[in-house]
């Protein structure tokens, strides 16, 4: 009785090196290629159409792997891999699948000459953890002050110039400033969701400007558009009469009566209205519907109006001027309302836009980034772009220390690999070996999509790194081999710690799997997929 006889039929089983241990390779490697050519300044977008017919234009990996929906169960094991180096670091995705798809390609050559998957584990296992030991010693620099805008500008623009490069001048001294603004006092507390996007059409990249303060895309409900030293009430529900949950009937037998039940609804919402004025606030924010009523005894009292339909925005509008929000409609304490140094609509482009702005003192703790692009598009890309350079200057704050960027780090683990490998005794000496190589991938990749002959330049790196100069990587500009910490290059010391890590787990885990199982696919309508509805960006 063969094994296909034990399960339920259409099950597929496979079995064995060729089988199972191969397919998954092919699988990985199949994924990682897709995303190699996008890796640093020089990659290429992919166009991206998803089930839902949206267009993505982009080179940030996590985006592309997010819409491809992969199917092949190996895959996803990389796929999760790089998400999770998406979720705890914030940038190096690209790195986990490229490394990964690299570790397996060298591995099958290793299957291929008589290597059993055990070995190659095992010697993977001792590398991976003689190059944490190597790149503790590569980290040359380290960020000295978190709170000085131009120190920080400098180490962002490597992580900029991977994703746009040329702008990387343009967006330096705006992420940096931004993230500044808001850091706490203890600097590894620091929140990237404290640092806003508003994207609008129009105008150019060099438009783009910082507010210390929180910034809505639309405009204001009333004829009052600037309010100066702003007292702020944020209500979570709406400003209007509450009615009822079930039908009522109201029994009217004269004009008198209809005039008085008019003037009793009135005089509700002008009592209420009455109260928040004299409460000392200015602005007002509201989570729901604003009633015609409600909306002209606002505007008798002289007040701004917002509506703010996301919670999730409203929260943020509650975070940036220290408002709370109120699910009572009433008269607000002291204590529950917010403040802002300006609060006013203003025009730009085609756009308007509410500014909630806090220039003195330290009153905000989000501060946005008003982006500026002739496409959707393009403010899309410019969005992702700041979201890894905020995700660095996290990193930074946890720990500042860099290591030399633009291929040299790879060029050195791999040279001292190497080294290593020859001194281990048994097959395990092999796998060492292969897993170094690996490391060229990046050198190699960053040459191939600049232009370069990729063997010419990595000649070059190693014949530079065997005189000793650890730092040396490629000027993708000219193609020369120069010092990366003189030109600036850097690359986040934890970004790239736990890509190597992540990358080397998911190649083991494909590795350690001899065989696949799959049941058939059950008939019916698919399950659709858990969640949905709005997400923290809504």
């Amino acid at each position: 009785m063969g094994i296909s006889d034990l399960l339920k039929e259409g099950t597929k089983h496979l079995s064995g090196v060729s089988e199972a241990v191969l397919q998954n390779i092919e699988a990985v490697k199949g994924l990682s290629q897709i995303t190699r050519t996008s890796l640093g300044p020089n990659g290429m977008n992919k166009m991206v159409v998803n089930h839902l017919s949206k267009l993505f234009v982009t080179n940030d990996a996590a985006t592309i792997i997010k819409e491809l929906d992969v199917m092949h169960p190996a895959a996803k094991v990389t796929v999760l891999a790089s998400q999770m180096q998406e979720q705890e670091v914030g940038d190096g995705t690209n790195f986990v699948l490229v490394m990964c798809g690299e570790l397996l390609q060298n591995a099958e050559a290793l299957l291929q000459s008589g290597l059993v998957a055990s070995e190659i584990i095992a010697g993977y296992t001792k590398a991976a953890k003689k190059v944490e030991e190597v790149l503790e010693s590569l980290a040359t620099n380290k960020c000295e002050d978190i709170r000085n805008v131009d120190i920080v500008a400098k180490y962002l623009r490597s992580a900029l110039s991977s994703k746009q490069y040329g702008f990387e001048d343009v967006f330096a001294p705006i992420i940096a400033k931004a993230c500044v603004d808001v850091v706490p006092k203890k600097a590894d507390h620091f929140n990237v969701d404290n640092v806003r996007v508003a994207k609008i059409l129009g105008g150019g990249v060099s438009d783009s400007i910082v507010i210390k303060g929180h910034v809505l895309t639309r405009d204001t409900e009333g004829t009052i558009k600037r309010v100066t030293n702003a007292k702020i009430a944020v209500f979570a529900a709406g400003i209007d009469i509450s009615k009822p949950e079930t039908k009522d009937t109201v029994l009217i037998k004269n004009a008198d009566e209809l005039l008085n039940y008019n003037k009793s609804e009135e005089k509700y919402i002008e009592d209420i209205v009455k109260k928040i004025a004299d409460s000392g606030a200015k602005v007002i924010v509201s989570g729901g519907a604003i009633g015609e009523m409600a909306l002209h005894f606002i505007e008798r009292y002289q007040m701004m109006v917002i509506k703010v339909l996301s919670k999730f925005e409203l929260r943020r509008v509650c975070k940036s001027v220290g408002a709370t929000p109120l699910v009572r409609l009433g008269q607000p304490l002291p204590e529950e309302l917010g403040s802002a140094d300006y609060v006013g609509v203003e025009e730009i482009g085609a756009t308007r836009v509410t500014i909630f702005r806090n220039d003195s003192g330290e009153k905000s703790s989000i501060s946005t980034i008003l982006v500026r692009a002739s496409t959707q598009n393009t403010l899309d890309d410019f969005e992702r772009a700041i979201d890894d350079g905020v995700n660095t200057y996290k990193g930074m704050c946890k720990d500042g220390r860099f290591v030399p960027g633009a291929g040299a780090t790879e060029i050195e683990l791999s040279k001292q690999l190497q080294a290593y490998a020859d001194q281990q005794p048994g097959l395990v000496q092999y796998a060492i070996k292969k897993y170094g190589e690996a490391f060229e991938v990046v050198p190699r990749t960053l040459a191939e999509n600049a232009g370069l002959k990729a063997i010419d330049v990595l000649a070059s790196l190693y014949a530079a790194h065997n005189k000793g100069n650890t730092a040396d990587g490629i000027n993708i500009e000219d193609g020369n081999i120069e010092n990366a910490i003189k030109l600036n290059v850097y690359d986040l010391f934890q970004t790239k710690l736990s890509a190597i890590r992540l990358a080397t787990h998911a190649a083991i885990t494909v590795l350690q799997v001899d065989q696949i199982i799959m049941s058939k696919p059950a008939g019916g309508p698919k399950i659709p997929k858990q969640g949905g509805g709005m997400d923290h960006d809504d």
